[in-house]
Order: structure tokens, then sequence, then C-alpha cells
């Protein structure tokens, strides 16, 4: 898990958090917030806010700040391998592949996403140590049936990779398999209760709804002590206004009503604030990623949620290209560079992310995990003392030599800078003679490369034979 040390770039004054303050708190107490599940309603009925039309909520601001106090501003999130546990919130900065894409793209190949996909997929996840998490879906497996897929991915996060993992959020009862689950590989309601065991993501059905599937989601997990991620989905010009500060202002309303919701289900419930912000294609229509306007969105919220005293979900590898070329990668470092400078606590589509969020692509996922390794090194603070300074080593070079056989590089030369993973430092000669292969090529042997040597974590064999009874009890009833 990477600690993000360094200071952290912020661009609003304090006259802007203001009126950003003040923007939030006009659209839940004047417009209201839509919450299409009877419980949620209930809830916030009884404890005193303004109910209109059935299901629209009208809140004092003031009542949203109490509950959001009771959230944790960090906490931690178990693995299964104590080892891989993640720290969720402070300097912390944790990552997690793409997520729910119907599409896979293999080298010139894109179709239709399977289950062995998901589970490669998985499988790469836990090899790289960039990653903290597998994540949830990191594809949908279309080759098995959709009411009781959610199985199949829970199974295999939990067996192929020793990290923390995302749940399944299309439902109530998907999530309570997940619980369920989580319970049966943790040992127990009271081990999973101590500290969450699993993150899901609970996005908004934005602007200003939340519908009943995600909510009796988030009402599972939250009453289990398990972590959500409540994130607003925002695209300016479609579900907000074509301005960053009014997309701010709606963020944040969202996602705190949503917050306080949770800390009346469960008091003290762990929380993440989440964004996922970036714009419309004026002139397609189409969703853009990885644009300024995303990469500003990131730098101010986590502003925001440091005010508010919320770890926060932000930023990710996005891009808009259909293939890997030099937009995915430009457009991926225009949104990663942000959530570093913004200090992301939890970053989802770390890796992998093609073709605006319908592809996850096996040679992307490695040119990310580059990106990741690269500003992981850049954002680990300098260390300056007498020994970097190396005096000793001019001395014995004095002027007009060359350090390359100094005591000083033969000491350090092994890991005095950075080694790139994927990128090629070969001369011409050296690289032509190689193939001529280019980054998409490299990145193809490098994937296929580490699935070949892949070894799976271990898993207790009692446990692993109660997963899968369950799995294939609750596959039959749901067929049923």
């Amino acid at each position: 898990m990477f600690v993000n040390a360094m200071p952290r770039y912020e661009i609003l004054s304090e006259g802007a958090m203001e009126v950003l303050d003040q923007g939030w708190r006009r659209i839940v107490s004047e417009l209201g917030i839509e919450f299409l599940l009877p419980e949620s309603v209930d809830i916030l009925r009884a404890a005193g806010q303004t109910v209109e039309d059935e299901n629209r909520v009208r809140f004092d601001p003031e009542f949203i700040l109490e509950q959001m106090a009771k959230a944790p501003a960090e906490f931690e999130l178990q693995a299964r391998n104590p080892a891989q546990s993640a720290h969720i919130g402070g300097d912390n900065m944790v990552f997690a592949p793409v997520y729910g894409c119907p599409f896979i793209r293999e080298g010139d190949v894109r179709r239709d996403a399977k289950m062995a996909d998901f589970e490669n997929l998985v499988r790469l996840a836990q090899a790289f140590p960039e990653l903290d998490s597998p994540g949830g879906t990191i594809c949908e497996p279309e080759d098995r049936p959709l009411d009781s897929r959610h199985l199949d991915m829970v199974y295999a996060l939990q067996t192929l990779s020793d990290k923390p993992y995302m749940g399944s959020v299309t439902s109530a009862p998907n999530a309570a398999d997940t619980i369920r689950m989580g319970e049966i590989l943790f040992g127990g309601r009271e081990a999973i209760e101590r500290a969450p065991v699993s993150i899901s993501l609970i996005n908004i059905n934005s602007p200003l709804r939340y519908d009943d599937r995600m909510l009796g989601a988030m009402h599972e997990y939250v009453k289990a002590n398990q972590a959500v991620v409540i994130t607003p989905f925002l695209l300016m010009g479609a579900m907000s206004p074509v301005s960053l500060p009014a997309t701010l202002v709606q963020q944040m309303a969202e996602a705190f009503a949503g917050i306080a919701l949770a800390q009346l289900i469960r008091p003290g419930a762990p929380v993440v604030f989440g964004s996922f912000l970036s714009n419309t294609d004026m002139q397609s229509g189409s969703p853009s990623f990885g644009t300024p306007e995303s990469g500003i969105g990131v730098l101010c919220t986590g502003q925001i949620a440091r005010r508010y005293g919320l770890p926060w979900r932000g930023g990710g590898a996005l891009n808009a290209s259909q293939t890997v070329d030099a937009q995915a990668a430009y457009e991926s470092l225009m949104t990663l560079l942000p959530t570093f400078l913004a200090g992301a606590n939890f970053v989802m589509h770390s890796a992998g992310w093609l073709e605006g969020g319908l592809v996850s692509c096996y040679e992307k996922f490695i040119v990310d995990v580059e990106l990741l390794r690269e500003l992981r090194h850049e954002f680990t603070p300098l260390e300056i003392d007498e020994a970097s300074l190396a005096f000793d080593a001019h001395v014995e070079v004095g002027a007009g030599g060359h350090f390359l056989g100094a005591v000083h590089t033969l000491e350090r030369f092994r890991e005095c800078f950075y080694r790139p993973l994927l990128s090629s430092t070969e001369n011409f000669d050296r690289w032509t003679k190689k193939g001529s292969r280019d980054t998409t090529a490299r990145a193809g042997e490098l994937w296929r490369e580490t699935l070949e040597s892949h070894e799976q974590p271990p898993l207790d064999d009692a446990v692993r034979a109660e997963l899968q009874e369950y799995v294939v009890r609750r596959r039959a009833e749901l067929g049923d």
C-alpha cells in the first residue's frame, strides 16, 4: 500500500469553498434527494427530515453534517492475508483495477467478456503489488447467468487473490450473498464486523436520485459494517450542468445525503465519499474521459473531502481511446497525475480501462501498472543526507572524469534509478533485431508471461469447499 507523503495540491480558495458549501446546502434543503427504497425514506422521516411526493427528502444541512461526523475518517479493510490488508484514509492510497466493463480487448480483438477473462484479470491484480485490490466487477462475464454470476465473481475474488475485494451491488440479495461468503472466508459475522472485509460501490442515479437496487445493497452492507463507496455518477452536460462548480455542488449534495443515511442505519459505519466526474463531448454526446475538467474535478474533490474529514475515492487511468495508443496513455495520465496530487484514498479504474469504460483491456492493464509504478516512485519524498550528496565520489573522480566506475556508483547502480517494467530503453539496432515491438506488443508478452508464472495464494481446503457449496446451493436457488 502506497503512503503519499507529498504535499497536497489544492486549488480552491477559502472563499470558493464557502460558495460550494452554500451550494450543496441549497440543493438538499430546497430541491431534495429522491430515495426509491421505502425503508430508506422511513428512516429519514423518522430522523425528522421532510418527505414529499413519497420519496423526495428535503434535508436540514446541519443534520447531514451531524450524521457525517459519525463516519470514521480512517478505517482498516481486512484481507484474508493480513499482510495485504489496506488502510483507507489519511495519506494512504489504495488502488483497484477497472470495474464494470462488458467487453474485453486482447491485442487487436474486441469481444464479449467471459468468466475466464474475469479470472485472468483477478490473477493479474494479485500478481502486481501496485494494485492493492483485485476490485470487483473487473468485467461482466456474459457466459454466466445474470442472476447468479455475482456468486462466481465473488468466489474468484476470494480464492484467486488474497487482497481485499469489492462486493456485488446490483441488488440486496447479491449484497447478502457477498456478506455471507465473507463470513465463510473470515470465520463468522463477528470477524467481518470487527473490520470490513469488503468495500462496495454504491452509485447514485444522478441527478438527485438513489434507486432501490443500490439502496437495498447499501442497507445490507452498512448493517453488516461493510464499507461502501457512495458515488454520484456525473458527466457534465448529461447528469449535471455544464459547469464544474455546479457539478461539484451536486456531487456534494448527493454523496453527503447518502453518507447521512448510512450513519442513520449504523452509526460509525465505514463510508467513502466517492467521485466519478467527467464531461460529455458536446459535439457527439459521448462521454469524455481523461479530460482537463475531470482532472480539475479530482483536485477539487480531494480538497472538499479533507474539509469534511472524509476518506474519498476519485481518479484512475480513465480515457476514451478505442485502442492502446498514445491517446489512451496521455488521457490516463491526465487523470492519474491529479489523483496522486490530490491524494485519493481509494482509486478505482487504476488499470485496464479502455474505450470510456466499455472495455477491460489486457495490454492497457500492463501500461497502467507501469504508470502506477512511475507515479509511486515520483511521489516518494527525496531523501537528502550526507550519503546522497556523494562528496567522496567527487573526490574519487575529480574534474573531467566520469562516474560509471566510481565506488559510489558500483554500490548503488542496481537500485539507484527507476527500472521500467514495460518501457524500452534499447538502442534502435537492438530494438529492431528483437522484432521492433511497440508498447502494446511488449505489454501483451508481459501479461501472458505473468499469467503463466502465476501461483494461486493458499486457502484452507475446508474453507474453499464451504464457499463452493454455498455457490452451488445459491445458484440452484436463484435458478429456481
